[in-house]
C-alpha cells in the first residue's frame, strides 16, 4: 500500500520552517534549497508544494495569523466572560514579544515588512489584516462606549490606532532591550486605565 501523505500537513511544515529560518535570519537570505533543508524534505517535494518562493512566502504568513488569532482567542475566552476591555487588553498584550511565540510572530512580521516595502504585491497581502485589525479594535471601544465604560466623547476609529501604536512601539523596545515586556505591559495597562473612564 503507497503511504498516504497529510498535503495540508506537509505544507504546515514547510511554512514552520520557513517561520524559524525568519526568526534566525530575515526573508531575504532564505531559499527554496534552505527550507527544504530545514524542514527536512528534498527540494523537489517543497516545489511540489510551492512553485514559488513567493507561493511559500504567502502560504507561512497566513498560516502565521491563524495561529496568532487562535492563540488570542484561545487566552480570551480563558478569562472568563469577554469584556471590550479585557479583549483589548489580551490582544495588545500578545503582541508584545513576551514569549518564543509572540516573539517569532514580531520577528516574522518585521521581516515580511521589509519585504513588503519593495514588493508592492507583497505589500499588498501583508497589508490587507491592519484595516480589519483597527475595525476590530474600534468597535471594542464603541461597545464600551456603549455600556458607559468610554467617554462618549473619544472617537473609536482614533483610539484604535493609538492602541495598536501602543503595542507596535513597545515590541521594538522590548527587542531592542530599552523596556521589558513588565514595563510594556503596564504601558498598556496604563493607558487602558486612562481610555475606560466613563
Amino acid at each position: 500500500m503507497p503511504k498516504q501523505v497529510d498535503h495540508d500537513q506537509r505544507r504546515v511544515q514547510i511554512a514552520e520552517a520557513l517561520q524559524r529560518l525568519t526568526t534566525r535570519s530575515g526573508l531575504e537570505g532564505v531559499s527554496l534549497r534552505h527550507v527544504a533543508a530545514e524542514a527536512g524534505m528534498s527540494m523537489g517535494s517543497v516545489q511540489h508544494y510551492f512553485k514559488t518562493k513567493d507561493d511559500m512566502l504567502l502560504f507561512a504568513l497566513e498560516h502565521r495569523h491563524r495561529l496568532r488569532t487562535e492563540r488570542i482567542t484561545a487566552k480570551v475566552l480563558a478569562e472568563g466572560p469577554p469584556t471590550p476591555r479585557s479583549i483589548l487588553r489580551t490582544c495588545l498584550v500578545e503582541i508584545l514579544p513576551r514569549t518564543p511565540e509572540s516573539e517569532g510572530d514580531y520577528l516574522i512580521g518585521v521581516a515580511y515588512f521589509i519585504r513588503a516595502v519593495a514588493d508592492p504585491a507583497m505589500a499588498k497581502v501583508f497589508g490587507e489584516g491592519m484595516p480589519e485589525l483597527l475595525a476590530f479594535f474600534a468597535d471594542q471601544v464603541r461597545q464600551a462606549q456603549e455600556a458607559g465604560d468610554v467617554p462618549a466623547s473619544a472617537d473609536p476609529a482614533t483610539e484604535a490606532s493609538v492602541l495598536w501604536a501602543i503595542a507596535d512601539s513597545q515590541s521594538s523596545e522590548i527587542l531592542m532591550g530599552h523596556r521589558t515586556p513588565v514595563e510594556a505591559v503596564s504601558t498598556v495597562d496604563y493607558y487602558l486605565d486612562r481610555l475606560f473612564t466613563s
